[in-house]
């Protein structure tokens, strides 16, 4: 009985922990919703908070739990994640995450639970433990996602500029400053599907290595669900202001017609991936758009070395948590 009571407090701790990740992640992430509607000043940012908020959280009835499912069972082997693998992948993907919002740096919270799950696990029993497809398959993201916001964010741009060819631009600002919440609510709409369903596949992870669910059940338990997706949602409301400089003025100016088609562009990725059940970032996805966006104007218009710097911290992001990740699985053995 005592043994019982000991491993239900650990997955009690595990996935306060987990809620802690998600709420850090909307926390994190809140500026690749905000920034262009902010920055335009189609909002002001406590009022473009609660909007992103509100559709990280109405994304719960819009997606099927496919990144969910992605993490939780096409990762890593069954049998191999116990709760000391859970806790490196946590501590990992937070410490990270705290890393790169002191520094106002436009990272990835997804790659970095990714990581943590890749760093302990190799930790626990080795590369051989993980599944091929599904680190590939996000990998290859890393790379796909901001490429396709790119691709969508200039060709929305090209296609707006050829639309309204012929009107006056004070009409044209008008038009695209109403336009622009619907875009932005489409992102955060995206951002609520996709991000909230990894923290959702952690806690999934957690419960079937611990007994509490089975591997063979469809979906988690429905407390799963509901809890990330708030979590998300009240870490979005309180923001990542550090970051919405960066984000909404540091890559390129943006105009409202910009900014709508930027975040277009990147809410159509998002979607695509949800649907495949790719854990992607939305800071890859936001950041390809915007540099699409820009670059439809001149190339001088986006600021390269910003880009630059940014990418840099997409490629360490996995290594880097993973890294963290390997050293946390070891002190969690000497702690439960």
């Amino acid at each position: 009985m005592e043994t019982v009571q000991a491993a239900l407090w650990v997955v009690v701790l595990l996935v306060a922990l987990a809620l802690l990740f998600d709420f850090m992640n909307g926390f994190h992430d809140a500026a690749n919703s905000i920034a262009t509607v902010v920055s335009t000043g189609v909002l002001k940012p406590a009022q473009a908070v609660v909007f992103a908020a509100f559709f990280n959280v109405v994304a719960i009835f819009v997606f099927h739990l496919s990144v969910a499912a992605t993490v939780g069972k096409g990762i890593v082997q069954p049998g191999i994640v116990d709760t000391h693998v859970v806790f490196g992948a946590l501590v990992g993907a937070i410490a990270w995450n705290l890393i790169t919002w002191y520094y106002g740096i436009p990272s990835s919270s997804s790659h970095a639970l990714i990581g943590g799950i890749v760093g302990a696990v190799i930790a626990k029993a080795g590369a051989g433990s993980l599944i091929a497809s599904g680190i590939w398959k996000t990998v290859a993201f890393i790379f796909v996602s901001p490429l396709l916001g790119y691709l969508l964010g200039s060709l929305m741009m090209v296609l707006v500029a050829w639309i309204c060819r012929r009107a006056r631009p004070n009409k044209v600002d008008k038009w695209f400053r109403r336009l622009q919440l619907v875009s932005a609510g489409a992102y955060s709409l995206g951002h609520g599907g996709n991000d909230a369903q990894k923290t959702i596949g952690i806690i999934w992870l957690l419960l079937i290595a611990t007994g509490y669910t089975s591997v063979n059940d469809a979906a988690p338990p429905t407390w799963t669900i509901i809890s990330c997706y708030i979590a998300i949602g009240l870490g979005t409301m309180f923001g990542g202001w550090r970051i919405v400089k960066t984000m909404g003025q540091k890559i390129t100016k943006l105009k409202p017609v910009g900014g709508f088609c930027a975040e277009s562009g990147g809410a159509l990725t998002l979607f695509i991936a949800t649907a495949m059940g790719v854990p992607v970032s939305t800071t890859h996805t936001i950041t390809g758009a915007i540099v699409g966006v820009g670059s439809t104007q001149r190339a001088s218009a986006v600021r390269w070395g910003v880009a630059g710097n940014i990418i840099w911290a997409w490629v360490l992001t996995i290594p880097a948590s993973a890294f963290v990740a390997s050293i946390a699985y070891w002190v969690s053995l000497q702690i439960f």
